[in-house]
């Protein structure tokens, strides 16, 4: 009965979404405020339906209701409760239901917290929420219905998949929606300015939080997903520019320029239609990245359907959201006003080139991702893009970024001195040019790698002597400085610590790749193996009993007396078996081991790495984050608009601000 009313709730939450799309749009068109207010009831009905139908797909699961066809492919009765949860979204079914329901909450959220929103802003803003939550509620109803009832019902379910059965995996998917919907907002933002046809330093301060708020959420998505790839796989690497990889990099890469450019709509009026093109594409990206993921048209780890007219419905969702959008910009953005002047050395044009360089590199993501299936749709030929491709061509995009995002936050508004700037940024260089000699002559490592921890070094002194120059830190007392430090805006840290949280995955990713080792051998109990200094005694298998799977667990001793223990585990429901790595983090390096297949006469097959540096991927990525989340605790994001002054100012004061 619980999952009917689910089912009842999902069918009302597209009719709402429909009047959601309709009403407030006419009453935009017309000047009807009592139309136009109807958008924040039916936005947050719109969610309260879904989560009515999200509460009752979940209790399915945490009960164990086989009767559910959905229930039954990706649940089984042993399951832990954590997987039993996480299992609500680990199917394509359940993982669409959360989508819709992510999409109706970042809706709600603007009817909530919008009130200060011009009212037809705010109207054709959630109507367009509305029209995309028409689409997708369609594509789960009629394609992908989580209650569909099992008869007769079996005794106990399949299970979830096991590589899905982890921590990582639980909370991966929720935050990359975050992310992925979230990017919902800014479009509809950004469709909504091309119908009024109004594009202004309000709007950049409206779309500038939510952009925050995805990028933040996305980029907590892609470093969990990496994160588990590094230890779940047993394959000791962290990025292998998988397809649906790139499917979560390309609208990051979007938002990452939207995010800089919407900062000069707000401090200068400028880069109006690109900052809108940008809102649309970043969407774009997310819409492909499902098309990708749920279509079948890529073989991946990650991907979650096989199903060719799932593919089609979402393509065709694709095309009249993507096509119908660009249509509306290249009739409309031509009559948006220009904003102000800037020269190209200035903080303007610093900006300004990070988009293009970030745009270009989401191009060559794009084209390496592309590339394999229209190859194969003309020619039936199989082929993979694989990392020499990115490297060859992502990756010396990112060199001037890094120069340039350096530089760009010490550069004046309108009009810079360079000179003046490089001259500031001397300890930077100095500091990069010493790590750079160092790695190549001392150590005796490749050109590269000196090259990207000399930009690591570079990045990481340029963040923290453009936030000395702020405080004057070295110029004025200690005191005075503690003072300026405390009253910088947060958006001011925010920027600081992502700044310096990539930096530091810059360091940490040049030393992975340039600077790891690898052993693989056979061993039977009793063997030493070297690795990087380190000795390890490998002690033999021991079999465990698991919560829902059989463990062989192997025991290495390492030279300090410490244990290492990777496991082999073998998932009775599923009939699956998973690695799980034993890694022992360090600043220096991850060890890193994992047990292999066993080879007969007691050998047994082990894969040891030393990961060098590989840490400080994952302690630059939560600097990342963390400085998003700091930036969205800033009130200037946090409100949108200022609020309007009740009380005049004195004449003198009044005269002092027309003057200024």
């Amino acid at each position: 009965m619980i999952a009917e009313l689910g089912h009842v709730a999902l069918a009302c939450a597209l009719v709402v979404a429909l009047l959601q799309a309709v009403v407030p749009l006419w009453g935009a068109a017309k000047g009807d405020a009592a139309l136009m207010a109807f958008a924040r009831p039916a936005a947050l009905v719109q969610f309260g339906a879904i989560a009515v139908a999200f509460g009752a797909l979940t209790q399915a699961y945490l009960v164990s209701d086989f009767s559910l066809a959905n229930v039954a492919a990706n649940s089984h009765s042993a399951k832990p409760f954590i997987y039993k949860l996480s299992g609500v979204w680990g199917n394509h079914e359940g993982s669409m239901l959360l989508w819709v329901l992510i999409l109706a909450l970042f809706g709600a959220a603007v009817a909530a917290f919008g009130v200060n929103l011009p009212e037809s802003l705010r109207a054709r803003t959630l109507a367009v929420q509305g029209m995309i939550g028409v689409g997708f509620l369609a594509f789960v109803l009629f394609t992908s219905n989580p209650f569909e009832r099992l008869i007769p019902p079996p005794l106990d379910g399949q299970g979830l998949n096991p590589l899905l059965q982890d921590i990582g995996l639980a909370l991966h998917p929720p935050m990359l929606y975050l992310g992925y919907v979230g990017l919902s907002t800014t479009f509809s933002f950004a469709v909504a300015a091309l119908l009024e046809g109004k594009v202004d330093p309000s709007w950049a301060r409206w779309v500038r939080p939510w952009t925050l708020a995805a990028w933040t959420a996305l980029t907590a998505g892609i470093v969990l997903g990496s994160g588990w790839a590094y230890y779940e796989l047993g394959w000791g690497g962290w990025w292998f520019w998988d397809p649906v990889e790139n499917a979560s990099f390309m609208p990051w890469l979007a938002a990452t320029a939207l995010l800089h450019s919407a900062i000069v709509v707000e401090k200068r009026g400028a880069l109006k239609s690109w900052t809108i093109l940008l809102a649309l594409v970043a969407f774009a990206f997310s819409l492909l990245g499902t098309f990708l993921v749920r279509s079948g048209v890529l073989t991946s780890v990650h991907a979650f359907a096989v199903d060719p007219e799932r593919g089609l419905f979402i393509l065709g969702l694709l095309a009249i959201a993507v096509g119908g959008s660009f249509v509306l910009y290249a009739w409309r953005a031509p009559t948006l006003e220009g904003g102000g002047m800037f020269r190209p050395v200035s903080r303007e044009g610093a900006l300004m080139l990070n988009n293009l360089l970030l745009s270009t590199a989401a191009a060559t993501v794009l084209i390496g991702t592309l590339y394999p299936l229209a190859l194969e749709l003309v020619t039936d030929e199989k082929v993979s893009v694989g990392p020499p491709y990115f490297e060859a061509t992502f990756v010396p995009l990112m060199i001037p970024l890094i120069l340039a995002l350096g530089v760009g936050p010490m550069l004046a508004w309108k009009r810079g001195d360079l000179t003046a700037a490089l001259s500031r940024l001397w300890v930077a260089a100095s500091l990069a040019l010493a790590l750079g000699l160092i790695v190549l002559y001392l150590w005796g490592a490749p050109v590269g790698a000196a090259l990207g921890l000399g930009l690591a070094a570079w990045l990481a002194g340029a963040v923290l002597t453009e936030w000395a120059e702020r405080v004057r830190l070295f110029r004025i007392p200690l005191a005075q400085s503690i003072d300026r430090a405390r009253g910088l805006p947060r958006s001011s840290y925010g920027m600081t610590f992502a700044h310096l949280g990539l930096a530091v995955f810059i360091f940490g990713a040049v030393g992975e790749t340039f600077f790891s080792r690898e052993v693989v051998r056979y061993v039977v109990p009793g063997d030493r193996i070297e690795i990087a200094d380190r000795t390890l005694i490998f002690k033999g298998v021991e079999t465990r009993e698991g919560p829902n799977y059989q463990i062989q667990a192997g025991v290495f001793e390492l030279d300090n007396g410490d244990v290492l223990q990777p496991e082999r585990r073998f998932y009775r429901a599923e009939g699956q078996q998973t690695t799980e790595a034993a890694i022992r983090p360090r600043p220096m390096g991850d060890l890193y081991v994992v047990l292999g297949e066993p080879a007969g006469d007691g050998r047994w097959t082990v894969r040891i790495y030393m990961k060098a540096l590989a840490i400080w991927l994952w302690i630059g990525g939560a600097l990342m984050v963390f400085g998003g989340l700091v930036s969205l605790a800033d009130r200037r994001l946090r409100v949108g608009a200022p609020a309007v002054r009740r009380t005049p100012l004195p004449p003198a004061t009044a005269a002092v601000g027309e003057a200024d």
